[in-house]
């Protein structure tokens, strides 16, 4: 643990911190008069949900505002010096010298075409005088500080051969090189599931302990916060309403903001449903089995080698109940429900749905069984066609198999209505819309064709814990309400808990365990399984009821 503040050398310090944004924004300012104070050998935890200013703050003390935003108050004092004043020049001597920032899309923030070392290496050879071959033993020094598997074969690698935990791993290389002063953590394990994100959590506090650094951790989830933090600051659109120490702000929050997203954040303890152990399997898989080819190059298969993504999957889903299928990244669970959807063929095994074996049969035959099985994706964004409304996002399915445009324009407005959005929505396009509500938009579309099932795609991954109960809680309802049997992917095993169930713990292409909920929780049989639930970041939080209160769904 660090120092205690009044001991510790404040290394930087913003002052009323007002952030301007363009003119027809949904309000003035992305940050309004914040104040903070960063000391030497601490972690302050920057805390709240998405649009709140977070990013915008870090931004602002790296002299990274988008076009059109700008600081128009304040002071940001890094050792005395106001880096709002500072010349470009001056920030470009500063930035990844002394102060350093880890993104946290670490794929949108590494250039594609440029192999990783390249990338590290133009840190040192702006800022160092160091020769290459120097610079290059000291990528390798860093590669191998943050424990990155084979550094010298990584240096030559571009960053999609690199998984998304090597790639974060290669980003906080990248900031360390300088040896600054200040880091700043921009959700760093946001995308990353448990396991990768408890390694990268310790990896920050022990590099941070090592050489006493000042470490700014930007978050929405408050199992970090209580796994790395020293001190939080809770911050709700554009302000700083409540700060501390970790003890006092999880364990006595003062600010009803605070204390609503303690209570939204899901418990590990599984949520008890009657289920129907004896009826027969409305969606089952038997011995599935998907490899891919990966590696080699564009004009041979040097070097390839095959992925087994799954090997053997055998699953099973009577009518109204949701099996979780849970795993690291890379596990295959994607796989398996794009198998099952028939966006992915299969190379063996057997799909049935209510006993019809999908997997032999053609495109045309297929077609009637497609709007029994619907998809809800990961990334509602990305799914979702920017160029056409949500309206006719929602009824483009029905119309497909024969609805006309009124009937189908009509129902999406139903289906607005139904997931928790103004009907009147149907004419706006996707941009309009936050996350959370696009993710509400994408279940609207997978139920136009009225499926029997569910397949959802990691779908609360990327959201805030308040937008994330909201979220659960309606396809809980939805489930309930229409006897709908759900697929749910996730490697959140909090989430988990709440909405499934059965679990199927897949480790590299396998089910190494499966069970009830209930019972996987309580009595993990599989070394895995328990080295996942170990993993989950801030166990003692989250309430066994789970999916928050409606203070927390409001």
């Amino acid at each position: 643990m660090s120092v205690s503040v009044s001991q510790a050398e404040t290394v930087l310090e913003i002052r009323g911190l007002t952030v301007d944004l363009p003119e027809g924004a949904d309000r003035r300012h992305a940050v309004s008069d914040v104040s903070l104070e960063l000391h030497r050998n601490e972690i302050l935890c920057l805390v709240g949900e998405s649009g709140s200013g977070k990013s915008v703050t870090s931004r602002a003390v790296m002299g990274l505002l988008a076009h059109g935003v700008r600081s128009s108050a304040g002071e940001i004092l890094f050792r005395g010096e106001d880096l709002l004043r500072a010349t470009p020049k001056r920030m470009r001597e500063l930035r990844g010298s002394l102060v350093s920032m880890i993104f946290q899309e670490p794929m949108t923030a590494l250039n594609p075409l440029k192999r990783v070392g390249d990338q590290v290496d133009e840190v040192l050879a702006v800022h160092t005088p160091m020769p290459k071959s120097k610079r290059t033993e000291r990528i390798v020094e860093l590669f191998e500080a943050v424990q990155l598997p084979e550094p010298r074969r990584l240096l030559r690698s571009f960053p999609h051969q690199l998984s998304g935990g090597q790639r974060q791993r290669a980003m906080i290389a990248m900031a360390l090189a300088l040896e600054p002063a200040v880091l700043i953590a921009d959700e760093p394990t946001t995308a990353l599931d448990v396991t990768t994100q408890a390694q990268i959590l310790a990896l920050i506090e022990r590099i941070q302990a090592e050489r006493h650094m000042g470490v700014l951790f930007i978050t929405h989830d408050f199992g970090v916060v209580c796994e790395i933090a020293d001190r939080v600051a809770v911050m709700q659109s554009g302000k700083i309403v409540e700060t501390g120490s970790v003890r006092q702000v999880l364990g006595a929050p003062r600010h009803p903001y605070t204390r609503s997203l303690i209570a939204a954040i899901p418990g590990l303890v599984p949520r008890e449903r009657k289920r129907q152990p004896d009826a027969p399997p409305l969606l089952a898989t038997i011995a599935l089995a998907k490899s891919f080819r990966s590696g080699g190059s564009l004009f041979g298969r040097k070097d390839q080698r095959v992925v087994h993504a799954a090997k053997s999957v055998d699953l099973a889903i009577r009518r109204g109940e949701t099996l979780g299928l849970v795993g690291e990244s890379g596990s295959g669970k994607s796989t398996v429900a794009r198998c099952v959807a028939r966006l992915a063929e299969a190379d063996d095994g057997r799909i049935l749905l209510a006993g019809v074996d999908l997997r032999p049969l053609s495109r045309r035959e297929l077609r009637p069984y497609r709007r029994r099985i619907q998809m809800v994706f990961q990334d509602p964004y990305g799914s979702l066609n920017p160029r056409r409304t949500v309206g006719q996002l929602i009824a483009e399915g029905p119309m497909v198999h024969g609805m006309a445009q009124a009937a189908a324009m009509a129902k999406a407005s139903e289906l607005l209505e139904l997931v928790g959005l103004d009907p009147r929505a149907v004419s706006r396009y996707p941009h309009e819309f936050s996350g959370g509500q696009r993710q509400r938009i994408g279940i609207a579309r997978a139920l136009a064709l009225e499926p029997e099932v569910l397949v959802a795609d990691e779908p609360v991954s990327a959201l805030d814990v308040s937008i994330q109960a909201q979220v659960l809680k309606l396809l809980a309802d939805i489930r309930d309400r229409l006897n709908l049997t759900m697929l749910f992917i996730t490697h959140d095993l909090r989430v988990a808990a709440q909405v499934c169930d059965t679990i199927a713990v897949m480790r590299s292409g396998e089910i190494v365990e499966y069970g009830t909920t209930a019972e996987v929780f309580r009595n993990p049989q599989h070394a895995y399984t328990r080295e996942l639930l170990a993993a989950v970041p801030g166990k003692e939080l989250g309430g066994a009821s789970g999916l928050g209160n409606e203070e927390a769904s409001a």
